[in-house]
């Protein structure tokens, strides 16, 4: 009886928001008024990004909802809602802080929700999709919206490499994650081996949309190049060139020199290769199978060994780092801005992808925006990497750590060489027409949503 009186208030303001918004007449122009929500940091879903640039290019009008860690360049276009995190209890047993997290969250975005002009469809990224999922679709039901996935990987999938797959939650999220997503109205997802696994298991049809490049993911030229090495010794002494060399009217940085004289940037002779590996610092991704690959790979040229990001594991890492005893690599771990991201994989050498989907079903973007930049890749395999990585085309796939060593070693041990190995693989994604984000999204996307529309 308590626990109904307890719960009164919120079914009268449930009632109050179903009553408003049905005497409230709907706009004209609703159907071209799209909301694209992540329940998370806007900043770390960029395909999500991508969706409301896409929109807004096609004349929709765009609202971006989300955690936003910092402001965008990119949405000038569209209207951006900053939602704060929920409160919810931080002491006590384990099991009633989560649930307590998932009542106000789902509270929230309800409220948020609703507070929004007449949508004709809802974006959704999942995950996270715990409680998003089934609000968005009470909210879409209430103000006869359509609601659309677009799934990126399983959320229970990722608890279950914390919990383990028995676990109880994580099999409570699979029911729910099935329950709901077959409620949507239309569905997206990140490969094909994904839109199979919907259809046969949770009998959900979706359309495939593979992640593309957009277009600042590009090589970057030697100038720019120059100026980003320049600015980044200052904080990370791998970029600085040997105190040893010094040139008269010369700018030097560990990879490029620039004549003060005529401003003309050239590689540096002798320079070190580049190696690249972006990372959320998570269980997914071991970085140890890198760190020993390196530690075996004695007979290497001077190496750089970037990795970027941000994650729950990066001290570990970093400490591991710091114990090792390499002769001839350097490692640094920067956090880039996002405007240098794409000019750092422009300008690196070879990149290194240890990301392992959770469900086997999704690809890492981080290759994606390599293979913009025409990086070649040594990625880790998983079930539906071939649906990126073509092995010996456009990069290789390793399995364990000494399928990598051997790979930097035909790779890089006769770097920087115009006819080895590496540069064969750029020159095929040099030659090989990419397809970008823009005509990706045009061609996979917009139909669907004109459809409705028309």
């Amino acid at each position: 009886c308590s626990l109904l009186w307890a719960l009164l208030p919120v079914a009268v303001v449930l009632f109050i928001f179903i009553v408003a918004r049905s005497l409230k007449g709907r706009d004209e122009f609703a159907h071209l008024n799209v909301c694209v929500l992540v329940l998370g940091d806007i900043g770390r879903s960029p395909r999500m990004q991508y969706h409301a640039l896409s929109f807004s290019r096609h004349g929709y009008n765009v609202t971006f909802i989300g955690f936003l860690a910092k402001q965008f360049k990119h949405f000038i276009l569209c209207r951006s809602v900053k939602a704060q995190s929920a409160f919810s209890l931080s002491v006590g047993p384990k099991i009633f802080v989560y649930v307590s997290k998932v009542i106000c969250q789902s509270l929230q975005l309800f409220y948020v929700l609703m507070q929004l002009e007449d949508q004709a469809y809802i974006l959704l990224q999942n995950p996270p999709g715990l409680p998003s999922i089934a609000v968005t679709w009470l909210v879409s039901r209430i103000i006869g919206a359509q609601f659309v996935i677009d799934w990126h990987n399983y959320g229970y999938s990722i608890m279950a490499l914390t919990h383990g797959e028995r676990h109880p939650i994580v099999k409570a999220a699979k029911w729910y994650e099935k329950f709901f997503g077959r409620l949507s109205d239309h569905n997206l997802c990140v490969t094909n081996a994904m839109r199979h696994d919907l259809l046969k298991n949770w009998n959900i049809k979706a359309t495939t949309l593979y992640d593309k490049p957009p277009m600042i993911f590009r090589e970057t030229p030697l100038k720019v190049r120059h100026e980003l090495f320049a600015r980044m010794a200052s904080a990370y002494p791998p970029f600085k060139a040997c105190s040893e060399i010094s040139k008269e009217n010369t700018d030097l940085t560990a990879f490029t020199e620039r004549n003060t004289k005529t401003e003309e940037v050239s590689l540096a002779a002798g320079r070190p290769a580049m190696l690249l590996s972006s990372t959320s610092w998570t269980e997914d991704e071991d970085f140890s199978i890198l760190l020993k690959a390196l530690e075996e790979s004695q007979c290497l040229p001077s190496l750089v060994c970037v990795i970027t990001g941000k994650g729950p594991q990066k001290e570990y890492y970093k400490k591991i780092i710091d114990s090792k005893d390499f002769t001839h690599v350097r490692i640094c771990t920067p956090w880039l801005e996002a405007e240098d991201y794409p000019v750092l994989l422009g300008s690196a050498d070879l990149g290194v992808c240890l990301h392992k989907s959770s469900s086997g079903l999704d690809l890492p973007m981080k290759v994606v925006d390599m293979f913009g930049c025409c990086l070649p890749v040594c990625a880790i395999n998983f079930q539906c990497l071939d649906e990126l990585v073509k092995h010996e085309e456009n990069g290789l796939v390793f399995g364990d750590s000494s399928e990598l060593v051997e790979q930097l070693k035909m790779l890089l041990c006769d770097f920087p060489n115009e006819h080895g190995k590496l540069s064969h693989f750029r020159k095929n994604l040099r030659e090989g027409r990419q397809q970008r984000w823009d005509e990706n999204w045009d061609l996979n996307v917009l139909p669907l949503f004109k459809e409705h529309c028309d």
